[in-house]
């Protein structure tokens, strides 16, 4: 049977042997936090989740809230340059934790410089009370 090797040990089956990147095989997990309190923030409004550092590599995100943002209220996580590149706008209508990450942040290269994370609100107003929580994940040596 072939064997194939996943594309971060690669060059583990080569000569000379290379070592997979630490930021993301073998690095440390680290939790950035955004509390936000919603207030009726408008469409097209971004609300800044959190600068971090050169290094880290996007694994995942988990966005919570106290109550639904509505049913038309849509919001997408990313950076001023790439609006949806964690997560891209939509809906959120549970109010339980729910997982988010696009596959083209997730096998990105570890950051090359400061990021600044954003929530950008689209289509409608956000509501006006309650609490929305978005943890990001991001792996580093």
């Amino acid at each position: 049977m072939a064997e194939t090797y996943a594309n971060e040990i690669s060059g583990q089956s080569t000569i000379p042997t290379t070592m997979a990147n630490g930021g993301v095989v073998g690095g440390r997990l680290r939790r950035f936090r955004a509390t936000i309190t919603l207030a009726s923030q408008a469409s097209g409004d971004t609300v800044v989740l959190a600068k971090i550092p050169a290094g880290h590599a996007f694994a995942y995100g988990v966005i919570n809230a106290s109550a639904t943002l509505g049913g038309t209220a849509t919001v997408a996580i990313g950076t001023a340059a790439s609006a949806g590149k964690y997560r891209a706008a939509a809906i959120f209508t549970a109010a339980a934790p729910t997982l988010f990450g696009a596959s083209t942040a997730v096998d990105d290269s570890a950051l090359t410089a400061e990021e600044t994370v954003i929530m950008t609100v689209g289509a409608a107003a956000l509501p006006s009370s309650g609490t929305a929580i978005v943890d990001l994940y991001f792996s580093a040596p």
